[in-house]
């Protein structure tokens, strides 16, 4: 596997290149959700290539940035051990050239539903997927259906900026009990990853989707909305407090639902 940590390396990589390409952009702190991703890409083209940046400018809290559960070496290993051939590792200067002065802003989807609750994130996130996408000029990129607005933003995006790439969706990744798979899941203790996948099976209840934010309040969570939108109904909601607090996000599709009933807000 081919390791390219800077743009000209890149670049030059990219220029030698012939054959299909399937893209799948990171965080990093890769885990069998991104496995899935990786090795669609690699079925599905001649080439898979995988980015690793820590993004700066989605980070709303600091805080988060700070904790991210991330290792480089490791996910090399690991993204090479899904079929990866190539990983774009470059550092934060290498991408924001120009100091984030020019950003991809939409309105008004990101501002809404996790966007309301973390000011500035969605423009941080098409920002960087649109640079990666000109920089990688992949024939596919692969997001998986977990982060289902930002899929919708990037879809969006890529129709609206005439960018060429496929934008691929696949299903959500879940441990045995259902918890969607995430990054921050390293981070939930013994009682919050015990709690964790009660999410998953709160948006499955029938009956409006205020009845369930007042069920996941009462178990615990901190919700910051439960809503149906997209055919889905979509929840993020928290656990823990402090810096042990842990964000949590997911959805299914309204045919998972055992009732879907006129009270669901949203189109």
């Amino acid at each position: 596997m081919k390791v390219l940590r800077s743009i000209g390396e890149w670049r030059r990589f990219r220029a030698a290149l012939t054959g299909g390409l399937g893209f799948v952009p990171t965080l990093g702190g890769l885990h069998a959700g991104h496995a899935a991703l990786i090795q669609r890409a690699a079925a599905d083209n001649d080439l898979a290539v995988v980015s690793l940046f820590l993004n700066p400018t989605q980070f709303n809290d600091p805080r988060d940035l700070a904790s991210y559960p991330a290792s480089l070496e490791d996910d090399l290993a690991y993204a090479e051990a899904q079929g990866a051939h190539a990983v774009l590792a470059p550092d934060r200067e290498a991408i924001y050239v120009d100091g984030f002065r020019f950003k991809v802003e939409e309105s008004p989807l990101s501002r809404e539903l996790c966007g309301a609750h973390r000011p500035g994130h969605f423009s941080g996130v098409l920002t960087v997927v649109l640079k990666l996408l000109n920089l990688v000029k992949p024939d596919r990129a692969y997001f998986g259906e977990k982060d289902y607005q930002q899929l919708e933003l990037i879809r969006g995006m890529a129709q609206a900026f005439f960018i060429d790439s496929e934008i691929v969706a696949c299903p959500t990744v879940r441990d045995a009990d259902g918890l969607a798979l995430s990054s921050r899941n390293a981070r939930l203790d013994a009682a919050g990853r015990a709690l964790a996948p009660r999410l998953r099976e709160a948006l499955a209840c029938p009956g409006p989707d205020g009845q369930v934010a007042d069920a996941l309040s009462r178990l615990g969570f901190d919700v910051d909305y439960v809503a149906t939108r997209f055919g889905r109904r979509l929840a993020a909601a928290s656990i823990g407090k402090g810096e042990g607090r842990v964000r949590l996000i997911d959805n299914i599709p309204l045919a998972m639902r055992p009732e879907a009933t006129h009270h669901d807000s949203g189109p």
